[in-house]
């Protein structure tokens, strides 16, 4: 017998409840790192191999419940932010468990299932002049893609923000820009650091995998160091930016080799 507990925990960030798919969600252990499967997420995943029950408990405010017994049926993993490094995000382990008999009490609605198939949810931009939104790298963010989307609307393009979800996973992938005029996706970085240059990179690669997409552009506030405009050209990304006459697009065939040696024939630089 094993028991599981649904009730508030550090370690869940609010994942456990009941899933559209028929299962009840419950978050493995483990506070720190990405969770393993050791300790109870093993006894969990491996239960019916060595004899075990999973009985199940919803602890409240009145005590506990007995829900019965489940069998596992699955579990899929999520991002979260780390409990003891808090700037960090790791992976969770949530469980798909199936009850085994009538539920006795209504559960909380599960925060995420994950998608047997790509899902995209587009959505009409609606500018946010005039919100009084306290300086950040939100504001920032929102403020950039405001005066981007609408210049883009002033020209005839119709744009939206694009959620995708990959099939499998249970979380989308943060909003990105969808030009439907020109077929291009777009990323935006309010930073214009070699890691927010890559991370937009691996966005856009990411999700040309689900839309046709006929070009992919790096929305960001300043213009690109040399180096960064040659590694988005490298991978064949747009960079595009605002200056004092208005906006600027630095397409891939405009950027040269500034120089650097290519990797095949890179000098060793020991010492």
């Amino acid at each position: 017998m094993f028991f599981v507990t649904l009730s508030p925990r550090p370690d869940s960030s609010g994942f456990d409840g009941w899933g559209t798919d028929g299962f009840v969600h419950y978050t493995g252990e483990g506070q720190g790192g990405d969770q393993q499967f050791t300790q109870g997420n093993k006894a969990i995943l491996n239960h019916r191999r060595d004899g075990r029950t999973l009985e199940g408990f919803a602890i409240g405010r009145s005590g506990a419940t007995y829900l019965g017994e489940f069998q596992y049926a699955g579990h899929y993993r999520v991002d979260a932010p780390d409990e003891i490094n808090t700037h960090l995000l790791r992976q969770l382990i949530v469980f798909q468990l199936k009850p085994l008999g009538e539920l006795p009490i209504d559960l909380p609605k599960a925060a995420y299932v994950p998608a047997t198939g790509p899902v995209l949810e587009e959505a009409r931009f609606i500018p946010r002049t005039g919100q009084r939104l306290r300086r950040s790298t939100r504001a920032e963010r929102a403020e950039l893609v405001d005066q981007y989307m609408l210049h883009l609307e002033r020209a005839g393009h119709d744009v939206r923000t694009l959620r995708i979800l990959p099939p499998g996973e249970a979380q989308p992938f943060a909003p990105i820009l969808w030009n439907r005029t020109s077929r291009e996706l777009v990323d935006v970085r309010v930073q214009v650091t070699r890691d927010q240059v890559r991370n937009g990179i691996g966005t856009l690669l990411d999700g040309a995998r689900f839309v046709e997409a006929e070009s992919l552009a790096l929305l960001v506030p300043t213009r690109p160091r040399p180096d960064l405009l040659e590694l988005l050209a490298r991978v064949g990304i747009t960079a595009v930016y605002q200056d004092d006459d208005g906006w600027v697009r630095v397409e891939p065939a405009e950027v040269p080799n500034f120089g650097h040696v290519p990797s095949t024939q890179a000098q060793n630089l020991q010492p």
